[in-house]
């Protein structure tokens, strides 16, 4: 029906309803003191054409409401887990209403991003690849045994399969384009009262939620909030093998490498540790950098013994012809570096910058819990970066990166 339409069959319906009896309800009036005003028929005509306004209006109203609602509906919730957990609120059109960073991980990827506040009114492609670019960029995709987990909830399962394959699809391609080879899972999941509250309760979303308690359900003596600590790839590793029993972890792993090489993260230049938990026997490749030389140890996931243990020299020994002729002194001593100076070297080595580029740079001992900590803090770019670091490993406890205000 035409606008056109809708107008003459308003009018008609008025007309009908209206009685054309202006004459007759001027004689039953009153004569009462003051200025008379007599009622034409133009006047009537005028009348006529406001009531169609009106109910034009009232249409176009409710239309309009309907359409606002939708707008700002949620009709979808998708999360991206890693390690960093990342939720984003889509509507009816596919369109990001909100994306919240769900632990302090997430905070750090999404900085650059407004903390997700940018990523508002984007299309959900648009703002899933953002999200995944950041993820790599950040080193949480960059390694082949690494994994991602896309979870779209809805209460329309048609759509969520959909969205669910979309998204898959297009994760996929992001990866492949920046020649990160980690695996992408992805679910759907039923909308549960009881998991939301679990997620929350951890900090995750309720997809790596749900996951963990597909973990559960192969043993359920394990913990939901020790398994919440783990990276999806370890909780993938974990349902494959038959989740005999719960890992270490991988701040463990790293402790007991450090522990086995006879050294402290103080004097580590890189370090990496990679989960092999559906490896038989399962174990975390842990490799540490170190003037001494390049260590490979590789670490039981459940009993912390060290299964294998390599060291390559180091790589000035290796440009060396002959390794024999040289003797300690002739090699170029490394200065000594206080424990304050290494905190804050690996603090700035983690965000990817040089002394020279940051300002307000500040390195303060704090206890918690008994156990001495380095807090570090500097700002670059409109940015602030805050790192705790462990004064005994030097291990990174927590990083948060937010913008300056």
């Amino acid at each position: 029906m035409t606008n056109q339409d809708l107008e003459r069959r308003l009018a008609k319906a008025v007309l009908h309803t209206a009685p054309d009896d202006v004459e007759g309800v001027l004689s039953r009036c009153e004569t009462r003191k003051g200025t008379v005003v007599h009622m034409t028929k133009n006047k009537k005509k005028a009348t006529v054409r406001n009531l169609i306004a009106a109910c034009l209006a009232l249409v176009l109203l409710g239309g309009g409401g309907m359409a606002y609602q939708q707008a700002f509906a949620v009709t979808s919730v998708v999360s991206l887990d890693v390690n960093p957990s990342i939720e984003l609120e889509v509507n009816r059109q596919g369109k990001v209403l909100s994306c919240a960073p769900l632990n302090g991980e997430a905070k750090t990827v999404l900085a650059d991003m407004n903390g997700g506040a940018d990523l508002k009114n984007t299309k959900l492609d648009v703002a899933v690849n953002a999200i995944v670019g950041a993820l790599v960029r950040n080193g949480y995709l960059d390694r082949i045994s690494s994994a991602i987990l896309i979870s779209v909830e809805d209460s329309d399962q048609a759509r969520a399969a959909r969205l669910q394959q979309e998204l898959t699809s297009a994760v996929d391609g992001v990866l492949q384009k920046q020649a990160a080879g980690a695996a992408v899972l992805s679910q759907t999941v039923q909308k549960n009262t009881d998991l939301e509250k679990q997620a929350k309760e951890s900090g995750i979303s309720t997809g790596k939620a749900s996951l963990i308690n597909r973990v559960l359900a192969l043993n359920s003596g394990l913990r939901f909030d020790a398994l919440a600590a783990l990276s999806v790839e370890e909780l993938k590793d974990l349902a494959e093998s038959g989740a005999v029993a719960m890992p270490i972890g991988r701040e463990e792993a790293l402790r007991r490498a450090l522990s086995h090489a006879g050294t402290k993260y103080v004097d580590i230049r890189y370090s990496e540790v990679d989960a092999e938990l559906d490896d038989k026997p399962a174990h975390y490749d842990v490799e540490l950098h170190t003037d001494s030389g390049k260590y490979e140890i590789a670490v039981d996931t459940y009993t912390r013994k060290i299964l294998r243990s390599e060291i390559d020299p180091p790589e000035w020994k290796e440009q060396t012809p002959d390794p024999v002729a040289v003797k300690p002194e002739n090699h170029p001593k490394q200065p000594a570096v206080s424990e304050r100076e290494r905190a804050k070297e690996i603090a700035l080595a983690h965000a990817g910058l040089q002394m020279a580029q940051v300002t307000a740079l500040r390195v303060e001992e704090d206890r918690d819990d008994g156990r001495l900590e380095y807090e570090v803090e500097f700002k670059c770019g409109g940015m602030e970066y805050d790192y705790t670091i462990d004064a005994e490993t030097f291990v990174i406890l927590e990083h948060e990166k937010e913008r300056d205000d």
